[in-house]
C-alpha cells in the first residue's frame, strides 16, 4: 500500500499508479485529506475498486455510481439529478448484482416489478440508463427486455378562453410576465426564469439560457440542453413593453411557477392544468393558423416534430364535437332533399 506524504499546508497526500501513456509517462492518481490515514484510505479504495472492476466484480449499483461520476462535466444538471434519483430510488433494488453475470431474465423480473409502480416513460428512462451501464462496463451482454407499452398523454391544452381569463386575473401579478411569454412565445418556465433584460432587442427574445434544478437542489443557469433551444423569438409590442429594462425579467424559480400557477388557476375558477400547457396552446394557435410545422418547432425550441404531433392529435380530439356535428348535418340535408324529390 502506498505511503501519504505530509505537504507544505499540513495536508497528507497519497498517490497511486495509474496508468502509462503512448510516451512511456507513468501517470498516478493523488488523494489529498487532512490526515495520514484518510489519504491511505481514500487511496486503497480506489485501488480496492479498479481492481475489483479489472475482475469483473463490479455491481450493477457501483457500475451505475461509476457511469454517472465519469460523465459529470457533460451531462447537464437535470441529466444527473435525474440520474442519480433513478439510481437510488430503483436500480438500488438490484445494485447488488454483478454486472459480469447479471441475466436478462432478472433484467427482465426487475423491470416487472417496477412496472406498476411508475409510468411506461420512466420505466422507460430506468432502461435506458441501465442499458447505458450495462453497454459501457460488458460491452458484449445486449438487452432485450419486454417493456410496458408506451401511454397516450393526456394532456389539456387551454383555450382563448381560459387563457384570457388567466390573464385578466393575472394581470399586474408577478405571473402575468411568464403567462405571457410561454402562452405566446412559447418559452419554458426554466427558459423565462433565465431571462435577462439585456437577451431582449427590440421585439426580438434570444432564449440561450435555462435555470435548472442541480443535483444539491440549487438553481443554477446553463446553456440550453439542445441546439433547437437556443433560438430567438420575436414578441408582439404589449408584450416588450412589460417586460423589465433591466436585470432579470422574472425573480421567480421554476418550481415558484408551478405552485403559483396553480393557485391562479384555482382563483381563475379554471380546471387546472400545468404550466407548460401554455406551450402547447402557443403550438395549437399557430397550427390552426397554417404556420408550418418547420417554423413553429423554430419558434418553440422543439428539437423533433413528435410533440406537436401529439398536440395537434389533442386539439384534433376537442373538435371532435363540432367536427362530427358537421358531417351529420350535411348527411342530414341530403337525406332530407332526397326525401322529397
Amino acid at each position: 500500500m502506498a505511503t501519504a506524504k505530509k505537504l507544505p499546508s499540513g495536508s497528507y497526500r497519497c498517490q497511486i499508479y495509474d496508468y502509462t501513456d503512448d510516451n512511456g509517462k507513468r501517470h498516478y492518481k493523488s488523494f489529498t485529506a487532512a490526515t495520514k490515514k484518510e489519504a491511505e484510505y481514500l487511496a486503497t479504495s480506489f485501488k480496492l475498486e479498479e481492481t475489483a472492476t479489472a475482475k469483473g466484480n463490479l455491481t450493477v449499483g457501483k457500475a451505475t455510481e461509476q457511469y454517472i461520476n465519469n460523465r459529470l462535466s457533460i451531462l447537464s444538471p437535470t441529466t444527473v439529478r435525474t440520474y442519480t434519483g433513478i439510481a437510488n430510488n430503483q436500480i438500488s433494488k438490484i445494485a447488488k448484482l454483478r454486472i459480469d453475470s447479471i441475466t436478462q431474465e432478472q433484467i427482465q423480473v426487475f423491470i416487472n416489478s417496477i412496472a406498476g409502480t411508475v409510468s411506461p416513460k420512466t420505466i422507460r428512462n430506468i432502461h435506458g440508463l441501465l442499458n447505458a451501464v450495462i453497454r459501457t462496463y460488458r460491452p458484449n451482454f445486449a438487452l432485450k427486455t419486454d417493456l410496458p407499452k408506451k401511454v397516450q398523454p393526456d394532456i389539456h391544452i387551454p383555450s382563448d378562453d381560459e387563457v384570457k381569463q388567466l390573464l385578466t386575473y393575472a394581470k399586474g401579478t408577478e405571473l402575468e410576465i411568464p403567462i405571457l411569454l410561454a402562452a405566446f412565445g412559447p418559452m419554458r418556465r426554466g427558459e423565462i426564469c433565465a431571462l435577462e433584460a439585456s437577451d431582449i432587442n427590440g421585439n426580438i427574445v434570444h432564449v440561450k439560457n435555462a435555470m435548472v434544478k442541480a443535483p444539491d437542489k440549487s438553481w443554477v443557469i446553463k446553456a440550453p440542453k439542445t441546439y433547437s433551444s437556443d433560438r430567438y423569438i420575436e414578441f408582439p409590442d404589449f408584450v416588450i413593453d412589460l417586460l423589465p429594462e433591466e436585470g432579470k425579467i422574472t425573480n421567480l424559480h421554476p418550481n415558484m411557477i408551478t405552485d403559483r400557477f396553480a393557485n391562479l388557476l384555482k382563483k381563475a375558477g379554471l380546471k387546472h392544468f400545468r404550466f407548460h400547457d401554455l406551450r402547447h396552446y402557443s403550438a395549437s394557435i399557430l397550427h390552426a393558423m397554417g404556420i408550418p410545422d418547420k417554423y413553429i418547432m423554430e419558434r418553440g425550441g422543439w428539437s423533433t416534430s413528435s410533440t406537436l404531433k401529439t398536440v395537434y392529435q389533442h386539439t384534433m380530439r376537442g373538435k371532435n364535437k363540432e367536427i362530427n356535428k358537421r358531417i351529420n348535418d350535411y348527411f342530414e340535408s341530403m337525406q332530407h332533399e332526397i326525401q322529397h324529390e
